[in-house]
């Protein structure tokens, strides 16, 4: 069918990406409105600019921009998880709940229901190839900016109706494009960390804000001695060097976090090497493989590469890797991703335990 009677609400954050996204399907003949999710109350300015910026793009380029109030739902999904995770000595990866629960959930219900969108639309960098009704995401042309790791939970359902126009264009193409239009979001910086803890806050003040400091031992893990004290469990994540703040003749790396007990555990780099991990609630793009054990590509962090290893399906939703080469500091609360062999499709992911 032709794009000319498509509706897509694009999916805006004010960045750059996201505008351009909105730029290009214009372009392609689409019928578009802006989508904006509010998503934090304090004085977040990051929320405040996000909505202000985007609703300039949208006036310049002469689309409707519309605003979903999703605070509560941010709160209970995203902020919530975020510091329930850290406080059980593990590492959240808030973008890819955000996606599932808020973009994928929540924003696409509000564009489909509300505004009567055919489709969502995202700023993500990545390609989505369709056959004969089913669904592939394969990476991105720009192999630095792929984001295809952070869409693991992403169905089929939700995949019939997105659009990802950055997928085929490099970053600098983007931006190019987003000049010689004058977009007023062309020059926005990236937004790499955490968006609901403000600038200057540092993610440990915010943790420290909600989670109150809880003073315990830095022990080494080879000698089971105390070396050091902490006050809060939380501010540490698997494979963290700086910030241990002990005096030591090597180099010490967060080994693991015994919430229980409130013990940071810490060695030489040696120490966190692992050729081994278990993934729970695994979704797999298109569907469960035929196979029990497999060969994939398996990345255990966004800005990693995907290294070998082997998968074997423990049930429905866990799976037990095994790398042929250790890995190092795979860290509880991450995401494990899964490609093809060829490195070009995305299979799925799980949460690694």
């Amino acid at each position: 069918m032709s794009s000319h009677y498509k509706k897509v609400a694009v999916c805006m954050s004010g960045g750059v990406d996201s505008s351009t996204t909105a730029l290009i399907l214009q372009e392609q003949g689409y019928d578009i409105v802006g989508l904006t999710a509010w998503m934090i109350t304090s004085g977040g300015k990051c929320c405040e600019q996000a909505i202000v910026d985007a609703a300039k793009v949208c006036e310049q380029i002469g689309i409707e921009h519309h605003i979903a109030d999703l605070r509560e739902n941010f709160q209970k999904e995203v902020i919530d998880y975020f510091l329930k995770t850290y406080s059980t000595g593990r590492t959240p990866n808030p973008c890819v709940v955000c996606n599932r629960y808020i973009k994928w959930g929540k924003l696409l219900d509000y564009a489909i229901n509300e505004l009567k969108c055919d489709y969502i639309a995202t700023g993500h960098y990545a390609v989505l190839e369709e056959l004969d009704g089913e669904y592939k995401i394969k990476r991105s042309k720009d192999k630095l900016k792929d984001q295809t790791y952070m869409l693991i939970n992403l169905t089929q359902e939700n995949l019939s109706k997105t659009l990802f126009p950055l997928g085929h264009f490099e970053k600098e193409e983007v931006k190019k494009m987003a000049k010689e239009n004058k977009l007023p979001t062309a020059n926005n910086k990236e937004s790499q960390d955490v968006c609901f803890v403000i600038s200057p806050e540092k993610v440990q003040d915010y943790l420290e804000r909600y989670l109150g400091q809880k003073p315990g031992n830095i022990v080494d893990c080879s000698t089971g001695k105390v070396i050091g004290q902490h006050t809060g469990v939380y501010k540490y994540t698997v494979g963290q060097r700086k910030g241990i703040k002990v005096a030591y003749p090597y180099p010490l790396y967060v080994v693991s976090i015994d919430t229980e007990n409130n013990v940071v555990f810490v060695g030489a780099k040696e120490d966190i090497e692992s050729n081994n991990l278990i993934a729970e609630n695994v979704n797999w793009i298109n569907g469960t493989p035929a196979e029990n054990k497999f060969y994939a590509l398996t990345k255990i962090r966004y800005n990693s590469t995907a290294k070998l290893a082997q998968l074997e399906l423990i049930d429905d939703n866990s799976v037990n890797v095994e790398f042929e080469e250790p890995q190092f500091a795979i860290t509880p609360g991450q995401v494990a991703a899964f490609y093809s062999l060829d490195n070009q499709y995305l299979l799925g992911g799980g949460w690694i335990q």
